[in-house]
């Protein structure tokens, strides 16, 4: 590729500002990403006060990638928003009342697997009584019947707002052009007669052209490139508990928890905010879009109900009943919808668009 060919990034999230910051770093020239916000973009899934890190998973490909991240988010330019503590992972089995993921225990197995296998030290966890020593914090019967666990202690939490802008800062420094408001918001690609992108078109009717272009739109994917089947946007549940001071100082040393069972996993204690924060992983929930696909709503998250479907709401509760019983009862300060942008095999895409060949695809994040 030619160092001075026009690179247009359609999305300022982790997938589309890490691409921008590794091109400007190669000494591409002329690199620009376009938004409706300067990042983080606030309702955009690389947004919020938390987010895992781990490497923990069941595919050795991608706990090699997730483990060079790990390992970035241990240097300098990424410290400040990490926060390192022990993730547990739990498994049960189903009941009448509880209906689990059928490849929970198995995924739970590869999972151990593959660490060891890369040379990474995991432990294993028995019992639910085991489990409450290690880790006093949680009150519950956790992950019963059937419990089984291991935990790691090289994991953590990112405040990925503060780490996106942190990124952000980083990619202005490098030489990365923004484009954001009406300007920035991208709502067509219109394509040449060779069948490759000549230009993306904005809600205010501007047209901004360039060589190469990047789609790294998360969930708004499908709006602007046809799918056939390969994504969905769905909508996974969030809960947010306001803690006392006397809560947060007893539950200051909370693991990470994560059910494979039943896809509720829960951070710990945000100290600068006071909230407890918990989501479910799992089916999730898809809203209808004008193209006739799965899209996020376009409504500002300030302007949106505080609102999750009542079954979902009903997970959460189920899970925060398996930790911490006793905060279970008070509810939510507030609910919401954090968006995938799903893949039938939870893979992510990153490919070149097969019939547009200046097109390339960052996405399917798939709560990954």
């Amino acid at each position: 590729m030619n160092k001075n060919d026009g690179f247009i990034i359609v999305g300022a999230g982790a997938f589309g500002l890490s691409t921008a910051l590794r091109l400007a770093q190669d000494g591409y020239t002329s690199v620009t990403v376009l938004d409706r916000c300067m990042p983080p973009v606030p309702d955009g899934s690389s947004n919020d006060i938390s987010r895992v890190i781990r490497f923990d998973y069941g595919d050795p490909v991608y706990a090699q990638i997730a483990k060079e991240a790990y390992d970035q988010w241990r240097t300098p330019q990424y410290s400040e928003a990490f926060h390192q503590v022990p993730c547990l992972w739990v498994s049960q089995e189903g009941t009448l009342e509880q209906p689990v993921q059928p490849r929970a225990a198995e995924y739970s197995r590869k999972t151990r697997q593959v660490l060891t296998e890369m040379g990474q030290e995991w432990h294993a966890v028995s019992s639910v009584e085991e489990a409450k020593r290690r880790f006093p914090a949680l009150s519950g019967k956790l992950a019963t019947p059937g419990f089984d666990g291991f935990y790691n202690t090289n994991a953590g939490w990112a405040d990925a707002g503060l780490a996106i802008q942190r990124l952000a800062s980083r990619c202005v420094a490098a030489g990365v052009s923004f484009i954001t408001g009406p300007n920035g918001h991208v709502v067509e690609l219109e394509y040449g007669r060779d069948g490759g992108v000549d230009a993306v078109r904005t809600i205010n009717g501007n047209r901004i052209t360039g060589d190469r272009f990047i789609v790294a739109t998360g969930a708004w994917t499908a709006t602007l490139i046809p799918s056939w089947n390969s994504m969905m946007a769905t909508g996974q549940v969030v809960g947010w508990l306001r803690l006392t001071h006397e809560e947060m100082i007893r539950l200051k040393d909370l693991p990470i928890y994560f059910n494979f069972s039943t896809g509720f996993f829960c951070f710990p204690v945000h100290e600068a905010t006071g909230y407890l924060k918990v989501a479910v992983h799992g089916f999730g929930y898809t809203s209808p879009h004008p193209k006739a696909v799965s899209a996020p709503p376009s409504s500002a998250v300030s302007a949106r109900a505080n609102f999750i479907p009542a079954d979902g709401l009903q997970r959460l509760l189920a899970g925060l009943r398996d930790i911490l019983p006793e905060l279970a009862e008070r509810g939510f300060e507030k609910v919401g919808l954090c968006w995938y942008n799903d893949t039938p095999t939870g893979d992510f895409i990153f490919d070149y668009h097969p019939e547009h060949k200046n097109l390339f695809i960052a996405t399917g994040g798939s709560g990954q």
